[in-house]
C-alpha cells in the first residue's frame, strides 16, 4: 500500500463509529447526572439540616473528589478492559451510591459517606474519552472528543430537571427513578456498545503503565491545563445554585434553571472547541478559553446586576471553559500516543475533578467570612491568567492542523 492510500485509510472514520459515539455520550451524560444529583438540591439541605455555608459547600465538593481520583483507576481499567465493559460498570456501580443518597438526606455525615461515594459516578469520563478517541482516525478526534464531552451536559439536565422532580414526587422517588435510569442505561450499553475493531487490550500490569503515563511530561501540562478549564466548569454547575440564591436571593429552582443554562453554553461550546481545534489547532482554543475566563471572573467578583451583565457574564465564562474543555483533550489527541491515552486521560481527567474540588469550598468559606465571593472569582481570574501565559509559552511550538 502507499504512503497516500495508507494516510486516506488512517484518515477514514470506521463504519459504527457514529452509533458508538452516540452511546457513550448519553451514557456520560446519565452518569454526570447522577454525580451532580446533590449539587441543584443545596438549599434544600442546607435548610432541612441547618447547616452552614462552609457545610453546604463541602457536601457539594464532595462527590467531585471520588468522581476525580478515580479517573485515574478508570483509565487504565478501560486501556484493559474495553469501553464497552466499563462503560457498562460505570451505570450498573453508579447505582449503589444514588440510592444512598437518596435514603441519606436527614443525616449530613450520611449524605457526606453517601456524597463521596457518589463520585464514582463521575469516573465515566475516563472511560469514554480513549473508547471514542479508538473509533475515530486523528484529523477526527477533535470533534469526537468534543462530541462525547458535550455528555457533560448531563450537569445541566440534573440543574433544571432535579430540583423540579423532588418538589413534584419527593426525595427518595427521585433518586429511584434516576437508579432506574442507570440501570436501562447500562443494558443498552452492554447490548449496544462495541469497542473500534483495531482496539486492543493492554496487557503490560497497570501500575507499570501507570508509572509510565506519570513521567511523562505531556501528561502533567494537561493535568493543569484541564484542571482549569474542566474544573471550572465542575465548580460552578456544582456550586452555582447556592452562589445564585445566597448572592441575588433566587429561589432554588429558578437558581437550578440558570445553572442549567450555563451548563448548557458550556455543552454546547465543548463540541465547538474540539471542531475548532481541528481547523485553527487546540493552542488557540485554549488560550481563548483561560484569558476569556479570566475576564468574565473579573467582571463577575464586582457583583454586577443579575441577568445583565452578570447573567451574560455567567454565559460567556460557560462558553469559554466548554471551549477549553474541547481544546485541552483535542491536544492529548495530537501529543499523546493512543495506546497511552486511557492512562493519561485518567490522570488529566483526576485534575479537571480536582480543579473542581476545591473552587467551593474556598467560595463557601469565603461567604461565611465576608458576605460575598469577590476574593474567589479574584484568584480564579489570576489563575487562568496565569495558566494561559504557561499555555502560551509550553505549546507554542505544536503544529497547525492542515
Amino acid at each position: 500500500m502507499t504512503s497516500a492510500a495508507t494516510a486516506a485509510t488512517s484518515a477514514t472514520v470506521q463504519r459504527g463509529a457514529g452509533a458508538n459515539l452516540a452511546l457513550a455520550t448519553a451514557a456520560f451524560a446519565l452518569t454526570f447526572w447522577a454525580w451532580n444529583l446533590i449539587g441543584p438540591l443545596s438549599k434544600t439541605y442546607g435548610d432541612k439540616l441547618d447547616l452552614d455555608p462552609t457545610q453546604v459547600s463541602v457536601l457539594v465538593a464532595f462527590p467531585v473528589l471520588v468522581g476525580a481520583v478515580g479517573r485515574i483507576p478508570a483509565g487504565i481499567l478501560t486501556d484493559k478492559l474495553g469501553g464497552r465493559v466499563m462503560l457498562t460498570a460505570s451505570c450498573f456501580v453508579a447505582i449503589v451510591p444514588v440510592l444512598l443518597v437518596g435514603l441519606s438526606g436527614n443525616s449530613y455525615a450520611a449524605l457526606l459517606v453517601s456524597g463521596f461515594l457518589l463520585g464514582i459516578a463521575g469516573t465515566s469520563f475516563a472511560v469514554g474519552i480513549p473508547f471514542v478517541n479508538a473509533w475515530y482516525p486523528p484529523a477526527k478526534r477533535g470533534f469526537a472528543t468534543g462530541i462525547f464531552g458535550a455528555g457533560m451536559g448531563g450537569t445541566a439536565l440534573s440543574a433544571f430537571f432535579t430540583p423540579r422532580l423532588v418538589e413534584g414526587i419527593g426525595l427518595l422517588p427521585t433518586h429511584l427513578v434516576m437508579c432506574g435510569a442507570l440501570a436501562v442505561m447500562g443494558v443498552i450499553t452492554w447490548t449496544f456498545a462495541r469497542n473500534a475493531p483495531e482496539w486492543r487490550p493492554a496487557t503490560d500490569p497497570a501500575l507499570p503503565r501507570l508509572k509510565t503515563v506519570m513521567k511523562l511530561k505531556v501528561t502533567w501540562q494537561m493535568s493543569l491545563l484541564y484542571a482549569i478549564a474542566f474544573g471550572g466548569f465542575v465548580a460552578f454547575s456544582t456550586y452555582l445554585p447556592t452562589m445564585l440564591v445566597a448572592e441575588y436571593g433566587l429561589s432554588q429552582t429558578d437558581a437550578g434553571l440558570r445553572t442549567a443554562g450555563f451548563s448548557l453554553a458550556a455543552v454546547v461550546a465543548r463540541p465547538a472547541g474540539g471542531i475548532l481545534s481541528d481547523r485553527v489547532g487546540p493552542l488557540k482554543v485554549c488560550l481563548t478559553s483561560f484569558f476569556g475566563a479570566a475576564i468574565m471572573a473579573v467582571v463577575l467578583a464586582f457583583e454586577p446586576p443579575l441577568e445583565i451583565p452578570a447573567g451574560t457574564a455567567f454565559v460567556l465564562m460557560a462558553l469559554f471553559l466548554g471551549l477549553g474543555t474541547g481544546g485541552v483533550f483535542a491536544l492529548v489527541a495530537e501529543l499523546v500516543d493512543p495506546a497511552r491515552v486511557g492512562g493519561v486521560t485518567g490522570i488529566v481527567g483526576a485534575a479537571g475533578g480536582l480543579g473542581g474540588y476545591f473552587p467551593p469550598l474556598i467560595m463557601g468559606a469565603n461567604y461565611q467570612a465576608n458576605g460575598d465571593y469577590t476574593i474567589g472569582l479574584l484568584l480564579l481570574a489570576v489563575t487562568a491568567l496565569l495558566v494561559g501565559l504557561f499555555t502560551l509559552k509550553a505549546f507554542r511550538n505544536v503544529p497547525k492542523p492542515g
